[in-house]
């Protein structure tokens, strides 16, 4: 992943955990392990580079568009200070879009958090300056990651956000996005976390893909930990973003026949970390999804996809869907 330098640096993400033996889970087959996580969501109750990424023409903001080469651990700390918008962050509004107000979804806001900013390159100073994220302090923003021939993460998240929200609202839900590339960096994690808190969201999904080595493939799901410190207690939310997450898993393996991550998570497609700012500051359901890792050659060659962008998105909407309708 790429989140705020949180999940793909060598200080957080990249406990991405290089050296973990496989576990014999991550090995089913995609279909076996989307009817464990179909099954588990019924039931339940509830490699960061530094270098500046090559820029690729972002996809039309009103429809998704053809790709490139397609083809419970508790932390608890001293208070700190509030979060702020981050050095230097704009002013510009997120971007959002209402739904139908008809539909199985009428009444319900999801809030779509496509990872990093196709900008964020240009304006290295001001995305590595420290915000406050509850626990301690991470850096407002990172570039995102890529794959191996330039197909940047910020483009990825993008498109596959923009599908996501045409599925969303065709079922009368309003979609607000944290970003939708008209910034001119960020917003960092403090601000994201605050977007989906200040619209009162009934479910908020952050979209990334990770940065780990060759043959480290799969997709995974990262879950908030039960954290209090500062402006951070995600004690309310860790029971019910479980159950987005599990649901989200499900549907994802389901509808894209992907495994889960044969890296993180045991090859349950689920991993809870604490050290994330948009999960440590949020109030309201809130899930990371990992697509894939953009540094193997396989799983790149599915994220460059158009045709499988589509089925991604479909993934985490039906997912979504099936948590918000019970």
């Amino acid at each position: 992943m790429s989140y705020d330098s949180e999940s793909s640096n060598p200080d957080s993400r990249s406990r991405r955990v290089r050296g973990r033996a496989l576990v014999a889970l991550a090995a089913l087959a995609p279909t076996a392990l989307a009817g464990w996580l179909v099954w588990q969501a019924m039931s339940s109750p509830g490699g960061q580079d530094n270098k500046p990424p090559k820029v690729l023409p972002l996809p039309s903001h009103s429809a998704p568009s053809a790709l490139p080469g397609a083809g419970t651990a508790t932390v608890t700390v001293t208070a700190s200070s509030p979060p702020s918008g981050g050095p230097g962050t704009p002013s510009a509004p997120a971007a959002s879009k209402s739904g139908s107000g008809v539909g199985p979804l009428a009444g319900k806001t999801v809030v779509i958090d496509p990872g990093h900013n196709p900008n964020n390159f240009r304006h290295t100073e001001e995305i590595n300056e420290p915000v406050d994220i509850g626990t301690n302090k991470k850096e407002c923003d990172t570039t995102g990651t890529e794959t191996n021939d330039g197909y940047t993460e910020a483009e990825f998240t993008l498109d596959v956000s923009h599908r996501i929200r045409a599925i969303l609202e065709k079922q009368g839900a309003k979609v607000v996005f944290t970003q939708d590339g008209n910034r001119t960096f960020g917003p960092c994690v403090d601000e994201r976390a605050r977007i989906g808190n200040q619209a009162k969201a009934d479910a908020v999904v952050s979209v990334h893909a990770d940065g780990a080595d060759e043959g480290q493939r799969g997709f995974h799901v990262i879950l908030p930990a039960k954290v209090k410190g500062g402006a951070a207690d995600t004690a309310p939310i860790v029971g019910p973003s479980r159950e987005l997450g599990v649901r989200i898993a499900g549907k994802f393996a389901q509808d894209t026949g992907m495994n889960a991550s044969n890296y993180v998570g045991d090859g349950t497609a689920l991993d809870v970390r604490s050290d994330l700012g948009g999960l440590n500051l949020s109030t309201v359901p809130k899930v990371f999804i990992e697509c894939g890792n953009m540094r193997d050659s396989r799983d790149s060659a599915l994220l460059k996809s158009a045709d499988w962008h589509q089925k991604a998105a479909q993934g985490i909407a039906d997912g979504i869907m099936a948590f918000l309708n019970g």
